[in-house]
């Protein structure tokens, strides 16, 4: 078995996979509906009401609000709810769009994506409770770490004092939510709260069709691990997750970022998951707080991330955190070799040339494997003009063209799959690394040379796919032709067609196809001639 033309039908199968995927997401929509109106129709949060799905519609009434401006983000807080509406990520971009700020939460007639949380108990301030805003713009100032965002609610009647603070950080997408409740009256209040997130189910703008990844809910336990919540089985109620635990984090995932709710782990805690209709849903966590005695204060806080995915900044945040970098089934061979990549880049400087050096290490160390299938490939091209002589002598008798072959291996003593089982064994190892290319957001605006200003955007010019096209039609050349004819222009097509694939994909995953297909192609060659040296030898002698 030609070894070239496995490793390219397989690498065929994997992108068409893809583009499948992406074809289906985008002519499968489901559309979004939002309603905006000074009246919200969300049922209040309780113990019983959290998990209800059968609300239809979402109502985010717009009020004043307060605008926010630290050294990585810029945030709108809502007074209606108290709601964090948008949050944009200055050190960052739109894909393709290199003039616009990323923006992860917002609110507009296209998209839906808000923070939120409220309070459990009778007359507590919810997400729909209207809160005062003590200033309408906060910048964080030079020589300032942290910035404290102040929202009031009060309740004359019962003599509850209600305080909200937002807690922003320098040079950190970590926000502290901090409650303070001062209860002046005479009643006990018993208190829970609840964090969430709700959006629309539609993946980021700007992300590649072709390249597909996981836009939803997740949440993590020590028991259950990491556990993704699929928007379709939601909508049927087909979703199972661990709802109570003493420890986790909830979350909701999109490619190069997340948004996570982080109570801290040894409290009781609900977790719930809930499509609210028209492509809308909802998750978060409920965490009972003691309860509110008369003439008594109560004060906690739960931190909120919401920025890019970078590994060690998640790691450093939650167990498990980590886990939404999603290199999918591969991830025990994917994560050393991120681990690898930041190494090299901390030496050179630089994600491109970090892409180029790794790859290379890869490649010597399965030198030994491709020595062989290399070894195979040129024994059978020395084979080709014997085969093709064979092909003619017995014509469309399959049976005894078949038995002529084998007899003709056995006396060359090549095995026509010597090639195929280390070539299977390196594929694993390639296909981690094509993921860790795109679901590390540390190749997303990273410059590499000249054109190239960013490793997760396609090559503007196309010059990198063109050169794997031109590197894929050399090896071609360089392995045995393909005894059928039609195989034969198969086999000279692929290039053609892999090109125009690689146009859309990511530009730092198109660079590790032509490095790794330079270096393959160089060691083929040094083989080949060995090879072909050891045969003339042999025959001299």
């Amino acid at each position: 078995m030609d070894v070239q033309r496995l490793l390219l039908l397989i690498v065929f199968s994997f992108s068409s996979v893809m583009l499948w995927q992406s074809w289906e997401k985008a002519h499968n929509p489901v559309a979004v509906t939002q309603s905006v109106s000074a009246n919200s129709t969300t049922s209040a949060p309780t113990s019983s009401g959290l998990t209800d799905n059968n609300l239809s519609t979402i109502t985010f009434p717009v009020g004043q609000q307060t605008t926010v401006r630290t050294d990585v983000l810029t945030a709108k807080i809502d007074a209606n709810g108290g709601d964090l509406r948008s949050l944009i990520l200055t050190k960052y971009h739109e894909t393709g769009a290199p003039d616009q700020p990323l923006q992860l939460f917002e609110q507009d007639a296209g998209h839906l994506f808000v923070a939120q949380s409220g309070l459990i108990g009778d007359a507590l301030p919810t997400h729909k409770s209207v809160f005062r805003l003590a200033a309408t713009q906060y910048t964080l100032q030079p020589g300032q770490d942290t910035l404290t965002v102040p929202l009031f609610w009060s309740d004359p009647t019962t003599g509850l004092q209600v305080e909200k603070d937002y807690i922003f950080h320098r040079n950190s997408y970590r926000v502290d939510v901090t409650w303070k409740l001062n209860n002046t009256g005479t009643l006990t209040e018993p208190v829970n709260a609840y964090f969430q997130f709700v959006r629309d189910n539609k993946q980021p703008p700007g992300e590649s069709r072709v390249v597909h990844t996981y836009t939803g809910p997740a949440l993590y336990t020590q028991a259950n691990k990491f556990t993704k919540l699929d928007f379709k089985k939601l909508d049927k109620g087909e979703q199972d997750y661990p709802k109570y635990a003493n420890n986790g984090w909830v979350a909701m995932v999109q490619h190069h970022f997340v948004s996570v709710w982080l109570p801290e782990d040894g409290l009781r805690r609900e977790f719930y998951v809930n499509a609210l209709g028209n492509g809308l849903y909802k998750d978060g966590v409920i965490v009972p707080e003691a309860a509110l005695a008369p003439h008594s204060h109560e004060q906690f806080t739960v931190p909120m991330y919401a920025g890019p995915q970078i590994q060690n900044v998640l790691t450093a945040l939650a167990p498990g955190l980590d886990y939404v970098v999603d290199y999918g089934w591969l991830t025990p061979i994917a994560v050393p070799i991120f681990w690898l990549l930041q190494k090299i880049h901390g030496v050179v400087g630089n994600w491109g040339w970090s892409i180029v050096v790794l790859t290379i290490l890869i490649k010597l160390m399965f030198f030994p494997l491709s020595a062989k299938s290399y070894r195979s490939m040129a024994q059978m091209r020395g084979l080709s003009p014997k085969l093709k002589q064979l092909k003619e002598l017995h014509g469309d008798d399959k049976e005894k063209h078949h038995l002529a072959m084998m007899e003709l291996y056995k006396t060359e003593k090549v095995n026509p799959l010597g090639g195929c089982l280390p070539t299977v064994v390196q594929i694993p190892v390639f296909i981690a690394l094509y993921w860790t290319l795109v679901g590390s957001v540390e190749m997303r605006q990273a410059p590499f040379i000249g054109w190239i200003h960013d490793l997760s955007a396609p090559d503007p010019f196309f010059v990198l796919p063109i050169l794997m096209g031109i590197t894929m039609l050399l090896q071609t050349r360089l392995n045995p032709a393909p005894p059928d004819p039609m195989q034969a222009k198969v086999m000279m097509v692929m290039p053609i067609a892999f090109t125009f694939f690689f146009m859309f994909f990511p530009s730092g995953l198109v660079l590790y196809w032509v490095v790794n297909n330079l270096f393959s192609m160089t060691q083929q060659w040094v083989i080949t001639r060995k090879v072909e040296a050891e045969k003339i030898g042999s025959a001299a002698h």
